[in-house]
Protein backbone atom coordinates (compact mmCIF):
# COMPACT_ATOMS: atom_id res chain seq x y z
CA UNK A 1 0.00 0.00 0.00
CA UNK A 2 1.12 3.51 -1.36
CA UNK A 3 1.20 6.51 1.49
CA UNK A 4 2.05 9.62 -0.84
CA UNK A 5 0.34 12.84 0.06
CA UNK A 6 -0.06 14.10 3.74
CA UNK A 7 -2.19 17.11 4.55
CA UNK A 8 -1.20 19.41 7.71
CA UNK A 9 -2.89 22.32 9.06
CA UNK A 10 -1.54 25.56 9.61
CA UNK A 11 -1.95 28.07 11.71
CA UNK A 12 -5.43 29.87 12.19
CA UNK A 13 -6.39 31.87 9.14
CA UNK A 14 -3.06 30.36 7.43
CA UNK A 15 -2.31 28.44 4.30
CA UNK A 16 -2.68 24.48 4.41
CA UNK A 17 0.58 22.81 3.63
CA UNK A 18 1.22 19.61 1.66
CA UNK A 19 3.79 17.62 3.25
CA UNK A 20 5.26 15.20 0.68
CA UNK A 21 6.69 12.05 1.41
CA UNK A 22 8.18 9.40 -0.56
CA UNK A 23 6.67 6.43 -1.75
CA UNK A 24 6.33 2.86 0.41
CA UNK A 25 4.94 -0.28 -0.79
CA UNK A 26 3.88 -2.88 2.04
CA UNK A 27 5.85 -6.08 0.82
CA UNK A 28 3.64 -8.23 3.96
CA UNK A 29 1.18 -9.35 2.05
CA UNK A 30 2.72 -10.55 -0.80
CA UNK A 31 4.57 -12.24 1.58
CA UNK A 32 1.90 -14.43 2.46
CA UNK A 33 0.94 -14.92 -1.05
CA UNK A 34 4.23 -16.21 -1.71
CA UNK A 35 3.76 -19.00 1.29
CA UNK A 36 0.09 -19.85 0.45
CA UNK A 37 1.69 -20.26 -3.33
CA UNK A 38 4.71 -22.87 -2.50
CA UNK A 39 1.94 -24.44 -0.11
CA UNK A 40 -0.61 -25.04 -3.29
CA UNK A 41 2.07 -26.32 -5.72
CA UNK A 42 3.52 -28.44 -2.76
CA UNK A 43 0.41 -30.44 -2.60
CA UNK A 44 -1.01 -30.55 -6.04
CA UNK A 45 2.55 -31.81 -6.56
CA UNK A 46 2.32 -34.43 -4.20
CA UNK A 47 -1.16 -35.47 -5.38
CA UNK A 48 -0.88 -35.39 -8.84
CA UNK A 49 2.03 -37.79 -9.23
CA UNK A 50 2.04 -40.11 -12.29
CA UNK A 51 0.30 -43.70 -12.05
CA UNK A 52 2.22 -46.23 -13.17
CA UNK A 53 1.65 -50.05 -14.44
CA UNK A 54 4.30 -52.97 -13.18
CA UNK A 55 4.66 -54.85 -16.13
CA UNK A 56 6.42 -58.22 -15.93
CA UNK A 57 8.72 -59.00 -18.98
CA UNK A 58 11.07 -61.62 -19.79
CA UNK A 59 15.05 -61.09 -19.82
CA UNK A 60 16.35 -61.04 -23.30
CA UNK A 61 18.90 -64.19 -23.55
CA UNK A 62 22.56 -63.58 -24.03
CA UNK A 63 25.16 -65.42 -25.99
CA UNK A 64 27.60 -65.58 -24.10
CA UNK A 65 25.41 -67.35 -21.13
CA UNK A 66 24.12 -70.88 -20.70
CA UNK A 67 20.09 -70.79 -21.91
CA UNK A 68 19.09 -72.52 -18.09
CA UNK A 69 15.83 -71.03 -19.18
CA UNK A 70 13.12 -71.87 -16.36
CA UNK A 71 10.15 -74.77 -16.91
CA UNK A 72 7.25 -73.94 -16.65
CA UNK A 73 4.46 -76.78 -15.68
CA UNK A 74 1.92 -77.23 -18.69
CA UNK A 75 -0.98 -78.14 -16.03
CA UNK A 76 -0.74 -74.40 -14.58
CA UNK A 77 0.21 -72.52 -17.95
CA UNK A 78 -2.93 -70.26 -19.29
CA UNK A 79 -1.98 -68.35 -22.37
CA UNK A 80 -4.28 -65.16 -23.14
CA UNK A 81 -3.67 -64.05 -26.91
CA UNK A 82 -4.85 -60.59 -27.81
CA UNK A 83 -5.40 -59.59 -31.21
CA UNK A 84 -7.54 -56.62 -33.20
CA UNK A 85 -10.96 -55.95 -32.81
CA UNK A 86 -10.81 -56.13 -28.85
CA UNK A 87 -10.52 -60.02 -29.29
CA UNK A 88 -9.27 -62.08 -26.47
CA UNK A 89 -8.40 -65.83 -27.13
CA UNK A 90 -6.98 -68.18 -24.49
CA UNK A 91 -6.34 -71.86 -24.69
CA UNK A 92 -4.48 -74.08 -21.53
CA UNK A 93 -0.89 -75.76 -21.79
CA UNK A 94 1.26 -75.43 -24.23
CA UNK A 95 1.32 -75.00 -28.27
CA UNK A 96 4.11 -77.71 -29.30
CA UNK A 97 4.02 -78.82 -33.04
CA UNK A 98 5.85 -81.01 -32.16
CA UNK A 99 3.40 -82.75 -30.04
CA UNK A 100 -0.17 -82.68 -31.60
CA UNK A 101 -2.59 -81.94 -31.47
CA UNK A 102 -2.42 -78.13 -30.77
CA UNK A 103 -4.60 -76.71 -27.43
CA UNK A 104 -7.83 -75.79 -28.07
CA UNK A 105 -7.98 -72.25 -29.10
CA UNK A 106 -10.90 -70.67 -27.04
CA UNK A 107 -12.64 -67.04 -28.15
CA UNK A 108 -13.35 -64.75 -24.89
CA UNK A 109 -13.51 -60.98 -24.15
CA UNK A 110 -12.71 -58.53 -21.32
CA UNK A 111 -16.36 -58.69 -19.89
CA UNK A 112 -17.02 -60.12 -15.59
CA UNK A 113 -18.28 -63.55 -17.69
CA UNK A 114 -15.06 -63.42 -20.08
CA UNK A 115 -11.43 -63.73 -19.44
CA UNK A 116 -12.36 -62.78 -15.51
CA UNK A 117 -14.21 -65.40 -14.80
CA UNK A 118 -11.62 -67.85 -16.04
CA UNK A 119 -8.76 -66.20 -14.36
CA UNK A 120 -10.83 -66.54 -10.80
CA UNK A 121 -11.77 -70.16 -11.27
CA UNK A 122 -8.31 -70.87 -12.07
CA UNK A 123 -6.93 -69.02 -9.38
CA UNK A 124 -9.58 -69.35 -6.76
CA UNK A 125 -7.88 -70.69 -3.70
CA UNK A 126 -5.47 -67.44 -3.71
CA UNK A 127 -8.02 -65.54 -4.62
CA UNK A 128 -10.15 -66.45 -1.48
CA UNK A 129 -7.04 -66.46 0.58
CA UNK A 130 -5.96 -62.50 -0.13
CA UNK A 131 -10.04 -61.33 -0.10
CA UNK A 132 -10.80 -63.16 3.63
CA UNK A 133 -7.24 -61.46 4.51
CA UNK A 134 -8.38 -58.23 3.30
CA UNK A 135 -12.26 -58.74 4.56
CA UNK A 136 -10.26 -59.15 8.06
CA UNK A 137 -8.89 -55.74 7.82
CA UNK A 138 -11.85 -54.06 6.66
CA UNK A 139 -14.52 -55.59 9.70
CA UNK A 140 -11.66 -54.58 12.10
CA UNK A 141 -10.76 -58.07 13.10
CA UNK A 142 -7.53 -57.53 12.50
CA UNK A 143 -5.62 -54.64 12.74
CA UNK A 144 -2.12 -54.63 10.95
CA UNK A 145 -0.16 -51.69 8.92
CA UNK A 146 -0.83 -51.17 5.30
CA UNK A 147 3.11 -52.20 4.60
CA UNK A 148 2.66 -55.19 6.71
CA UNK A 149 -1.09 -55.77 5.11
CA UNK A 150 0.83 -55.49 1.45
CA UNK A 151 4.07 -57.30 2.36
CA UNK A 152 1.61 -60.46 3.84
CA UNK A 153 -0.26 -60.44 0.33
CA UNK A 154 3.35 -60.29 -1.29
CA UNK A 155 4.07 -63.49 0.70
CA UNK A 156 0.75 -65.21 0.00
CA UNK A 157 1.49 -64.65 -3.97
CA UNK A 158 5.44 -65.84 -3.26
CA UNK A 159 4.09 -69.25 -1.44
CA UNK A 160 1.46 -69.94 -4.09
CA UNK A 161 1.89 -73.06 -5.82
CA UNK A 162 -1.28 -74.08 -7.47
CA UNK A 163 -2.77 -70.77 -8.96
CA UNK A 164 -1.81 -70.09 -12.76
CA UNK A 165 1.12 -68.66 -14.86
CA UNK A 166 -0.44 -66.64 -17.39
CA UNK A 167 1.43 -65.58 -20.58
CA UNK A 168 -0.15 -62.54 -22.26
CA UNK A 169 0.66 -62.52 -25.77
CA UNK A 170 -0.27 -59.91 -28.23
CA UNK A 171 -0.11 -59.60 -31.53
CA UNK A 172 0.36 -56.34 -34.15
CA UNK A 173 -3.21 -55.28 -34.27
CA UNK A 174 -3.42 -54.84 -30.93
CA UNK A 175 -4.27 -51.74 -29.59
CA UNK A 176 -2.22 -50.51 -26.37
CA UNK A 177 -5.72 -50.22 -23.88
CA UNK A 178 -6.36 -54.11 -24.51
CA UNK A 179 -2.94 -54.76 -23.17
CA UNK A 180 -3.91 -51.98 -20.45
CA UNK A 181 -7.16 -54.13 -20.00
CA UNK A 182 -5.78 -57.42 -19.49
CA UNK A 183 -3.09 -55.99 -16.85
CA UNK A 184 -5.56 -55.03 -14.78
CA UNK A 185 -7.15 -58.27 -14.86
CA UNK A 186 -4.28 -59.39 -13.63
CA UNK A 187 -4.78 -57.45 -10.38
CA UNK A 188 -8.47 -58.02 -10.08
CA UNK A 189 -8.01 -61.39 -9.78
CA UNK A 190 -4.50 -61.39 -7.61
CA UNK A 191 -2.65 -63.33 -10.47
CA UNK A 192 0.44 -64.27 -8.75
CA UNK A 193 2.58 -64.60 -11.71
CA UNK A 194 1.99 -63.60 -15.03
CA UNK A 195 4.88 -62.09 -17.89
CA UNK A 196 4.57 -60.13 -21.73
CA UNK A 197 5.82 -62.62 -24.37
CA UNK A 198 5.78 -63.21 -27.80
CA UNK A 199 3.60 -64.85 -29.80
CA UNK A 200 5.34 -68.26 -31.19
CA UNK A 201 4.51 -68.59 -35.17
CA UNK A 202 2.54 -71.42 -34.28
CA UNK A 203 0.25 -69.20 -32.01
CA UNK A 204 0.40 -66.66 -34.96
CA UNK A 205 -1.20 -69.67 -37.12
CA UNK A 206 -3.26 -70.68 -34.22
CA UNK A 207 -4.83 -67.32 -34.18
CA UNK A 208 -5.38 -66.87 -37.96
CA UNK A 209 -7.64 -70.17 -37.49
CA UNK A 210 -9.56 -69.34 -34.50
CA UNK A 211 -13.14 -68.52 -34.51
CA UNK A 212 -14.54 -65.05 -35.45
Amino acid sequence: MGEIIQEEKGKKGGKRKVKKQSTRIDMTPMVDLMCLLITFFMLTTAFSKAKVMVITMPEKDVKDEPKNKPQIAANRTLNILLTGGDKVYFYQGLADPKKPPLPELIKSDFSKDGIRKVLLLRNKELFTKIAEYREKRLTGKMVVADTTADNAIKNFKKEDRKGPIVLIKADDKTKYKDIVNIIDEMAICNIASYAVVDLSPVEIEMLKNAPK
